[in-house]
């Protein structure tokens, strides 16, 4: 599905298939003799025909394409290693590019395997499941051109302004243009669900850089706002005071979750009251336990990190109580 927003900027919906997310959102922007996709979807045959069909019927010439992601997930970042032809530029930020090498180069597993089998998951359970990294992103190494909190770049009648947002992920970055009132936010503020917070070796205390992110962007003057996913809105104040609501809930069922006594992530994430059709914890596919437990351990990482519960090592495991 192809919507036009703005003069020169074109949302195309790009399906993700057996995916709770079901689409990403790639937007186009149109300039003088240059266009710039903002997020592709993932490195899946389905995904590029979805987005290529609407390059295509909006006459968008590749080879004069230029890239800007708002973050490395690769339902956002996936499609680009494809896409991007001799002399592209790749808007990235910085945090993010050594770990998409890693990811590229599918060293990073070690340590998402041995980090979440600490943290309740049977290796057998996270083997079986988890796909190799380099599919999701392709091999080829992008020329990657680093941007920064307060950085600008222009396309045609827009000129951004890159504002840091990390907590969804270590790097992730949102655009504000000014002018238009205008921020394209990626997974930073969603609508019609909510982001998910979850750990990485980078920024241990995810959920803690996620609501300082949120109050950055809190008093930016927005009309329009573009998320990664599902449906656009104007009231991004509201939407984040919800957001804020809805950590606040979660942190209290977390610790609720500690009052039987103590826990892995994966126990604690079995107590907790997940939006999805799943009747039990036992029933739910691997990879959506694999985002459940990235979550608990951030809100987890967020009451120890404030002294409310305790964490420690025993027996290989990591655990959590209350303080």
């Amino acid at each position: 599905m192809i919507e036009h927003i703005l003069p020169g900027l074109w949302r195309i919906e790009v399906q993700l298939p057996e995916n709770p997310l079901q689409a990403v959102n790639s937007y186009l922007l149109k300039g003088d003799g240059r266009f710039l996709i903002i997020d592709t979807g993932m490195n899946m045959e389905v995904c590029a025909k979805a987005l290529n069909a609407g390059l295509q019927q909006l006459n968008v010439d590749l080879k004069k394409t230029d890239f800007f992601v708002t973050h490395l997930h690769h339902d956002h970042m996936g499609l680009v290693s494809a896409l991007a032809t001799e002399g592209a530029k790749v808007y990235f930020n910085q945090p993010e590019i050594p770990i998409m090498r890693q990811f590229t180069s599918n060293t990073r597993w070690a340590t998402l395997l041995n980090f979440n089998v600490a943290n309740g998951f049977s290796e057998k359970e996270l083997i079986n499941s988890m796909p190799n990294l380099s599919y999701l992103y392709g091999t080829k190494q992008l020329p990657f051109i680093a941007l920064h909190d307060g950085d600008g770049f222009e396309i045609g009648e827009y000129c951004f302004t890159c504002i840091e947002t990390p907590g969804h992920s270590p790097g992730h970055i949102c655009l504000y243009e000014k002018d238009k009132k205008l921020l394209v936010s990626g997974d930073h503020i969603l609508f019609d669900i909510t982001p998910n917070i979850t750990w990485y070796p980078e920024m241990p205390n995810s959920l803690e850089r996620y609501l300082h992110s949120l109050d950055k962007v809190y008093p930016l003057d927005v009309e329009l706002v573009l998320p990664g996913h599902r449906k656009h809105q104007n009231n991004h104040r509201a939407r984040i005071r919800e957001i804020q609501e809805h950590h606040n809930i979660r942190l209290k069922e977390t610790a609720a979750a500690l009052e039987s006594g103590e826990k892995t992530a994966y126990d604690v994430a079995a107590n907790i009251s997940w939006d999805i059709t799943y009747t039990s914890w036992e029933d739910f596919p691997v990879t959506q336990k694999y985002f459940a437990v990235g979550e608990t351990i951030a809100h987890l990482q967020y009451l120890a990190d404030a002294k409310r519960i305790r964490k420690y090592a025993a027996d290989g495991k990591t655990l959590y109580s209350l303080a």
